[in-house]
C-alpha cells in the first residue's frame, strides 16, 4: 500500500491502516521527538500528541511532498509548542570564550556512534539544544527560529554558536574518557 492509499484508508477510519501508518513512521518520528526533549517520557508524549494531530489533520495532507516530511513538521511544531509553554525554560546568556575556536577532529567524530552523539546532544541545555536542532538539523534560518521561539535573531545566532562550543567540549571530554577506558 503506497502512502496515498494509506492516507485515504486512515481518513476512512480504517484502524489497521492507522496502525500501519504508526508502525511505519513512529521510529523515525521518535528520533525527531528525542532531539527536542529531555527524556524518553517527554519524547513519547510529543510523539503521541503528534500522531493524534496527524490523524486529525490527514485530510489536509495534499500528497505533494513526502508524507514523512509532512509528519516531521507536525512533530517539530508540537515539540516547539511544548517548549514555548514551558514556564521554566529560559535561554542562557553565557559570556563568550574561545570555545568556539576549538575544533573536534574528524577522527573523534568517526569513532562515536550515533547514539553517543544523541546522548551528548540531549545533555545540552534546552534552549541551546532547540536552536541547534532547528538550525543545524532542520535547516531553519535564524530569523525563522527567532519567530518560532519568540526570541531575537541575535539570540538565536548566539545560542547556536554557544551550543556548538559546548558540544565540542562535551565531545572532546567524552573522547578523553573513552581513550582512558580503552587504555586501562
Amino acid at each position: 500500500m503506497d502512502d496515498k492509499a494509506l492516507v485515504e484508508a486512515c481518513i476512512d477510519g480504517d484502524y489497521s491502516a492507522q496502525k500501519k501508518l504508526y508502525q511505519l513512521y513512529a521510529p523515525q518520528m521518535m528520533g525527531i521527538c528525542m532531539r527536542y526533549s529531555s527524556c524518553v517520557a517527554d519524547a513519547e508524549d510529543i510523539l503521541q500528541d503528534g500522531f493524534i494531530k496527524v490523524y486529525h489533520h490527514l485530510n489536509s495532507y495534499t500528497g505533494q511532498g513526502a508524507l514523512g516530511g509532512w509528519m516531521r513538521r507536525i512533530m517539530i511544531n508540537i515539540a516547539l509548542q511544548r517548549y514555548r509553554e514551558s514556564k521554566n525554560v529560559q535561554f542562557l546568556h553565557v559570556e563568550d570564550t574561545d570555545l568556539h575556536l576549538r575544533e573536534v577532529s574528524e577522527d573523534v567524530l568517526s569513532r562515536m556512534a550515533a547514539d553517543e552523539l544523541m546522548a551528548i546532544l540531549q545533555r545540552l541545555p534546552i534552549g541551546f539544544r532547540t536552536v541547534f536542532n532547528l538550525y543545524a538539523i532542520e535547516g531553519f534560518k535564524h530569523h525563522e527560529i527567532a519567530s518560532k521561539l519568540g526570541i531575537s535573531e541575535g539570540t538565536s545566532k548566539s545560542q547556536y554558536s554557544r551550543s556548538k562550543a559546548i558540544l565540542r567540549e562535551m565531545i572532546e571530554k567524552e573522547n578523553i574518557i573513552s581513550e582512558r577506558a580503552i587504555s586501562k
